[in-house]
């Protein structure tokens, strides 16, 4: 049985305060594991969040011949053999859509990758195509049986050059770490230029890939050998959603809230939407001081590809709009369905309207009541926290340990920390 949050709302008060301390990112720590595939000794990985996927991941690299040492809480070392397997442990790999990002690092090192469709978060399609057609590109020969993908490079891959029909920071990512050990020179157009993917080339050009323009739309990576891990630790980024959720559920609920150990930078496009709705918000070289104001301007959020409003913050921004007096919009440009969390928040008791599967219409401001709801993924999951937080009432969240607890260390002790009324418990106990 899974687990399940019981929270006890605040009915609209301003009640939090104190310090919440931000974890490492998610998407950076679980591209970082599957770059160890192109080390040819131990690496040492730091900062790394407690959570499911990271769990998940390292159970794959296990699953395949790696040696994994959990070290202390977020340090890891992973030693990966000249023998690996280089078929994706087929159980794991099918749920977990992050799993994709091993196939570049083992075809390239190894010649050959075979893995499942992968699986994840229910929003919309999720389609292999760009990776498929991208390693054809680099000289290998891609068979579909049976749900299962088998990938051959016979002769090892060769730089090319890549113009992404979509930017994406997955494909990127794949195929800046599939050419640090391919033959010759892979130019990457129209790249993803998330702050993940810079993290991720400056950890593997201080270990050697000789990678430029990673943060822009060209990154250039001359590939041919293997990294060297010693003496070179990764330490994983900020956690730029898990900041950018407590961030909006600050502006929503605190007196005053110190969020630390987080790189406003990063937040850009969130804090200055929250300041055009008339929230206080302080920033320092690695904090952010977050005050709700009385009343809350309503605006329009228009999801983007980074440096835009992050996708995976649209859900926690379209329940602080419900609280906004006016009415505000919310355009999801990234994923379709996405916004299917909104018919949980109209139970509740918020206005919103589905004007198509992109866009809805949110009338505030809605008093929130508490209900029984079950979270459909992980960051629609935190969205109904937050509204739980803001709600008149008793709400009780389900499904909390696969969704939520897959991307958010320790979350209901962090909330609690800085004053919410929350109850994790074992469902069969329930």
């Amino acid at each position: 049985m899974g687990n399940t949050f019981i929270i006890n709302g605040f009915g609209g008060e301003r009640k939090l305060r104190g310090e919440v301390k931000i974890t490492g990112a998610k998407n950076a720590a679980l591209k970082a594991i599957a770059a160890t595939v192109l080390f040819g000794d131990k690496v040492t990985l730091e900062n790394i969040p407690e959570i499911d996927d990271v769990f998940r991941m390292f159970e794959l690299l296990k699953g395949m011949g790696a040696e994994v040492e959990h070290r202390k809480a977020g340090s890891y070392s992973v030693v990966v053999p000249r023998n690996l397997a280089t078929e994706l442990p087929f159980e794991i790999a099918k749920r977990m859509r992050a799993s994709i990002v091993f196939t570049g690092p083992i075809l390239a090192r190894f010649g050959e990758v075979s893995f499942p469709h992968p699986g994840g978060c229910l929003i919309g399609s999720r389609p292999v195509d760009l990776f498929m057609e991208g390693f054809e590109k680099m000289g290998a020969k891609v068979a579909l049986k049976d749900n299962k993908y088998t990938v051959v490079a016979k002769n090892g891959l060769k730089g090319t050059e890549f113009f992404l029909k979509n930017q994406s920071v997955t494909v990127t990512e794949t195929f800046m770490m599939a050419a640090v050990c391919a033959k010759g020179t892979t130019v990457i157009k129209n790249a993803a230029m998330e702050p993940e993917i810079v993290d991720l080339a400056q950890f593997l050009i201080k270990c050697g890939a000789k990678i430029t323009g990673a943060g822009t739309p060209t990154i250039t990576i001359k590939g041919g050998k293997l990294l060297v891990g010693k003496g070179h630790p990764y330490k994983t980024m900020p956690d730029r959603i898990d900041a950018g959720s407590f961030l909006i559920l600050g502006a929503l609920a605190a007196k005053e809230l110190r969020i630390t150990n987080c790189n406003p930078i990063h937040l850009e496009a969130v804090i200055e939407s929250l300041r055009t709705a008339g929230v206080d918000v302080e920033t320092k070289k690695t904090e952010i001081i977050v005050r709700a104001p009385a009343t809350i301007k309503p605006i329009d959020i228009k999801t983007h590809e980074y440096p835009g409003f992050p996708t995976d913050l649209q859900a926690p921004m379209t329940v602080f709009l419900t609280q906004a007096d006016g009415e505000s919009k919310v355009f999801e440009t990234i994923f379709e369905g996405r916004l299917n969390f909104t018919e949980a928040l109209a139970a509740m008791g918020a206005q919103i309207t589905m004007m198509d599967p992109h866009r809805v219409l949110v009338r505030g401001k809605s008093e929130l009541r508490g209900r029984k709801l079950t979270s459909p993924d992980l960051r629609a999951g935190l969205a109904f926290v937050i509204a739980a937080i803001v709600a008149k009432g008793e709400s009780v969240i389900h499904n909390v340990d696969t969704t939520i607890d897959r991307g958010y260390e320790d979350v209901d002790n962090r909330l609690r920390a800085i004053g919410v009324d929350i109850k994790r418990i074992d469902q069969s106990e329930f």
